[in-house]
């Protein structure tokens, strides 16, 4: 079976945690004197310098509609905790949402690059210019044996995280993630779902991170979390093989009735939505289901329309908040769509 390592790393993402010197951190910002004054000074700041850079989009999350912030927060361009802080802070993100900088959430700053599939090197550098840019405008809270001071003692260090979003159907469903969480725990890295801390794995979905960034370099933590990533591809392309060969009628009887489903269903939920989904994938990885289109075609449509299909996502394609009910209709539509543009051979 041709399996290639894009078919088990999702996406890539590099993240800086940022504060700067002689400014108190978010949570205290307002409570000091001009603090109102001083966080939208720092919003005009990276403003000005990262749109003479590129193109960014400012968004003002004070001014967002709870519909639009609730879309930007399952896009992963912002989070909770930037909504949670929306009297001072913003948001700017590139028109092809490849980098967002989140400004006064927990930290001062929070810069993120993704990329598709697995190039952790192509993120941190990228993000790391970024960085580089906006330091020269406004001096960064740092300290020498600390590194760089964040508003969370597991941010103190380099204040990097990188994390790799990985497809684990074969480890998920085999009952190994027992095994594999504490080796990575072991490590310094962490296992979180989907959507981040706090979230389950839908569909199969797992994020890779490392947990703490002091004490380490940013080499030194690229490296743990890519020598990581790897032996996790490996492992789960091994157990793949064990799935496809133990799984037999069954299992492609599963994927069919998936296929089968996401073609012709009226109605679908969220949950089932993403059950479904993860099965499909499946079956176009163990050559179940056809297609004359190459694997990476498929998988990254697929990734892009799992995006798409989470309810705030499907309230902003249609202009308005939509019931549960309205949603589960238009996400069945859409499947029907994508499958008959796939144009699958079973």
């Amino acid at each position: 079976m041709n399996i290639s390592y894009e078919s088990v790393a999702v996406s890539s993402r590099i993240r800086l945690a940022r504060n700067f010197q002689d400014c108190p951190f978010p949570d205290r910002l307002l409570l000091s004197p001009h603090g109102r004054e001083r966080a939208s000074e720092i919003v005009r700041t990276i403003n000005a310098e990262l749109n003479a850079l590129e193109e960014f989009d400012l968004y003002d999350v004070g001014t967002l509609t709870e519909e639009r912030a609730a879309y930007l927060v399952e896009r992963n361009l912002i989070s909770r905790d930037l909504v949670r802080h929306s009297d001072i802070s913003a948001a700017l993100i590139t028109p092809d949402e490849s980098i967002s900088v989140m400004i006064n959430e927990e930290d001062h700053i929070r810069e993120q690059y993704f990329t598709r599939g697995y190039d952790l090197k192509k993120a941190y550098e990228r993000i790391t210019g970024i960085d580089d840019v906006i330091s020269e405008s406004i001096p960064f809270a740092f300290d020498r044996e600390f590194g760089y001071l964040t508003a969370c003692p597991t941010n103190l260090g380099t204040g990097l995280r990188a994390s790799v979003m990985m497809f684990l159907p074969a480890i998920s469903r085999r009952g190994l993630m027992k095994r594999v969480v504490p080796e990575l725990n072991r490590l310094g890295l962490t296992v979180r779902g989907a959507s981040g801390e706090g979230s389950g794995a839908e569909g199969d979905l797992f994020q890779i991170s490392n947990e703490v960034t002091l004490g380490f370099s940013e080499t030194e933590i690229l490296s743990a979390v890519e020598k990581a990533v790897k032996l996790i591809v490996q492992f789960e392309l091994r157990e793949r093989e064990n799935m496809k060969t133990e799984g037999g009628l069954s299992l492609r009887d599963r994927v069919l009735r998936a296929y089968g489903v996401l073609s012709n269903c009226c109605l679908l939920g969220i949950k089932e939505f993403m059950e479904l989904t993860a099965d499909f994938k499946l079956g176009i990885l163990f050559g179940y289901l056809g297609t004359d289109r190459t694997e990476e075609e498929i998988l990254g449509e697929l990734d892009d329309h799992i995006v798409a299909m989470r309810p705030a996502n499907i309230d902003h394609l249609n202009g308005h908040v939509l019931t549960e009910t309205e949603r589960s209709v238009y996400r069945a539509e859409q499947s029907n769509k994508v499958m008959r543009r796939m144009e699958i051979v079973v």
